[in-house]
């Protein structure tokens, strides 16, 4: 039997929960850059609850940037799909209707949809190597492929960088008020940082394009959190289970969800605290405390994970000795925090513990492993200086980048070669290429990658020396002898 896509004129005949409000009653106020899963299980999760509680103008035109086959898939179904929240207790879910339409890897669409004035806020998830941002000067990196092809021909952008100042070029232009640019990356700061780099782009071109944005454009910060697998075949089952259409747009998550948010929107925005949003005057705390305990932890458990052969987070918490050291970094990240309000850090690292060890959310280490260069500063490198300065037990940072260096030689215990799935793919590979077995020289080369350790902290042998022992016993026993032997070690 065939079953009906889901879409606006379906009525779905399973369990999950339909929308609350009329859609087509609500006007689009946000264009989304990066319609990936992590958007459609937060972001717009988030404003179908606003939606839901308060009405507005605010359903989301939905860009992807790089997916063609995505974005015609959510297009079929009217920007429809299906949330499945995996508990313990089993699966939930619920019809999200706030993407009114999509647009699919289509530049000047998306610059026309910017640039509308009914248009109040541009959001964006590309990851964090989708920017372009020279993380070390704050600006454009000009050897990004889009930004550089951006810059050469502003009035036609493709990029992240391109797109945003040509739109707020065009809405000056025409004496339009700016929309307010909200990233949800894991960035340091990510409003300040994409702020910088946009400017920065814009003064390239337009020097007086530039100081408006500076005077006229909100980029509030945010910290974002909600553990979101690849969806799956096994998803879309289950999808079809609770609604009784075909939902080939279907992603599942935890049902853990949290968003803090600067609140500085002068054209407005969404009921999102309806969904539980925190809205605050500064994010960087909370940003500190999500990158150095649950970025970190995943960083650490991934590298080590996948060298140990375990394929999903829920495996790494199975494995006695690893999930011990997932536990030890947790308590060594929650050290370096001062105390925040309404947080208690004991309870998040207990909570962040069950979350990982969810056996209802496949969550791939190999996914989380990639991009460790974009990742590793804010989530590893800038603790493991917090612990040379306060004079905090360094060692679980050293284990967790070791862990890095290792996964960064590309190959198994086996000797099987992988994708090293980063940006920086080639320079990593460069360098490490005469020191595949040799565990100081593999130290030496990646921490002279240029403006990714910290010099302070490369020069330190506090710092080397464990990193390096960490590393020669994963060289010369595999990922499992070197996991069990730093777990006996442990205090």
């Amino acid at each position: 039997m065939t079953l009906p896509r889901l879409c606006a004129t379906t009525q779905p005949t399973g369990g999950a929960a339909l929308p609350d409000y009329t859609p087509d009653a609500h006007g689009t106020g946000i264009v989304h850059l990066g319609a990936g899963a992590f958007f459609r299980a937060h972001l717009a999760a988030y404003t179908d609850a606003a939606l839901a509680a308060s009405g507005g103008d605010w359903r989301i035109c939905a860009v992807a940037l790089r997916s063609r086959d995505l974005a015609q898939t959510l297009g079929a179904q009217d920007g429809r799909f299906t949330l499945i929240e995996r508990a313990a207790t089993g699966p939930t879910a619920r019809v999200i209707a706030s993407v009114a339409n999509v647009i699919a890897a289509d530049p000047k669409a998306a610059l026309a949809a910017m640039s509308d004035p009914r248009t109040r806020i541009v959001s964006l998830t590309v990851t964090e190597r989708g920017y372009g941002i020279d993380r070390m000067s704050g600006g454009a990196d000009a050897s990004h492929p889009a930004v550089s092809a951006d810059l050469a021909n502003p009035r036609e952008p493709a990029g992240v960088l391109g797109l945003l100042a040509a739109a707020l070029d065009r809405r000056r232009m025409a004496g339009v008020s700016p929309f307010t640019v909200l990233c949800c990356d894991n960035l340091p700061e990510n409003g300040k940082l994409l702020r910088g780099a946009v400017i920065d782009f814009a003064r390239r071109n337009s020097p007086d394009l530039a100081e408006w944005i500076a005077m006229q454009v909100a980029f509030p910060c945010t910290m974002v959190d909600r553990i979101t697998p690849a969806p799956t075949a096994a998803t879309r089952a289950e999808a079809t289970r609770l609604t009784g259409c075909s939902d080939l747009a279907a992603i599942e998550t935890e049902p853990f969800h949290q968003w803090i948010i600067e609140d500085h929107f002068p054209t407005g925005r969404p009921d999102w605290a309806a969904m539980g949003a925190l809205l605050v005057k500064d994010v960087a705390p909370y940003e500190t405390m999500k990158l150095t305990m649950l970025n970190g932890a995943h960083s650490m458990l991934a590298y080590a994970g996948v060298m140990a052969g375990h394929r999903y987070v829920r495996d790494v918490m199975a494995d006695r000795d690893l999930s011990r050291l997932v536990r030890r970094h947790l308590h060594a990240a929650s050290n370096l925090l001062p105390p925040l309000p309404d947080i208690d850090l004991n309870t998040y690292a207990t909570d962040l513990e069950m979350r990982f060890s969810n056996l209802e959310i496949a969550h791939e280490t190999r996914q989380i492993a990639n991009d460790g260069t974009e990742k590793l500063p804010q989530r590893l490198l800038a603790p493991a200086l917090a612990c040379l300065d306060c004079g905090q037990e360094i060692r679980p940072f050293a284990f967790a980048v070791a862990g890095w260096m290792r996964y960064a030689l590309g190959y198994d215990d086996g000797g099987r070669p992988y994708p090293l799935n980063d940006p920086r793919a080639d320079e990593i590979r460069a360098a490490v290429a005469n020191y595949t077995t040799d565990a100081p020289g593999t130290v030496a080369a990646l921490q002279a990658l240029p403006g990714l350790f910290p010099p302070r902290l490369a020069a330190s042998h506090a710092w080397t020396k464990p990193v390096t022992d960490a590393l020669a016993v994963m060289l010369s026993h595999g990922m499992p002898v070197a996991i069990r032997s730093e777990a006996e070690a442990m205090k």
